[in-house]
């Protein structure tokens, strides 16, 4: 089971707490340093998501607006021309 585990950390779970730590602090002081706070950084990560989804979806809200402008034309034309080619026969 310690295998396992220490597999999964990637070494021995005592050896990973205190890089984990060492790296926390370190990563703490350098965003402390440049002025970011937990919830900054949560604001910023959030708007982007926001912003990537407004991106996706409104790219989505064009293409169905230009599909359903082309299919007002096209479609009626595709079953007019089977009509006619229908009545040829």
């Amino acid at each position: 089971m310690s295998d396992r585990v220490s597999d999964f950390l990637g070494g021995s779970p005592l050896g990973v707490l205190v890089r984990l730590v060492v790296i926390s602090l370190l990563v703490g002081v350098l965003l402390s340093w440049l002025g970011w706070t937990p919830r900054e950084i949560l604001f910023w990560i959030e708007g982007s998501f926001r912003d990537v989804w407004r991106t996706l979806f409104g790219s989505l809200d064009s293409v169905v607006n230009y599909f359903l402008l082309g299919a007002a034309i096209v479609f009626p034309l595709f079953l007019l021309s089977r009509l006619l080619k229908s009545g040829r026969r």
